[in-house]
């Protein structure tokens, strides 16, 4: 998209409506989704469309899918009388550092776990295969 739009009514049409249908789709990082939030909020100041701080947080959280992300949103949201769009962000690039994070260590576990199974199989053949061993003397 050009940086150079004309502000005209089609213009603005064309960016709410991508505005109104942006979702997070697939394994995109919230972070990138983020990212590109801002381009199309960007755009749209440059046409003159005011978005006030809450609106841009609540419809950064309306963009994400239930299935993953409506208990963080219902956690944020909790006995809160209004929402802070920086905040919003914050918690969403926390929220996907902590995913990572734990990624790493699920996959850092699950490589320990198996380096410590080959580990004791190898054990294992090695005391099967000692004949001193294997025969209880």
């Amino acid at each position: 998209m050009s940086k150079y739009l004309t502000k005209s009514i089609e213009n603005r049409l064309h960016l709410k409506r991508r505005l109104y249908h942006f979702q997070l789709k697939g394994e995109i990082f919230i972070s990138d989704h983020i990212n590109n939030y801002m381009k199309l909020l960007t755009n749209l100041i440059n046409l003159d469309v005011v978005i006030d701080d809450e609106d841009k947080a609540l419809t950064l959280l309306s963009y994400l899918p239930d299935a993953r992300y409506e208990t963080f949103v219902l956690i944020l949201i909790n006995e809160r009388t209004s929402l802070n769009y920086s905040e919003v962000i914050i918690a969403l690039l926390n929220l996907e550092f902590r995913r990572k994070d734990k990624e790493c260590s699920t996959n850092d576990t699950s490589a320990e776990a198996l380096i410590a199974r080959e580990s004791s199989q190898t054990e294992e053949v090695k005391i099967s295969r000692d004949p001193i061993r294997s025969h209880g003397w």
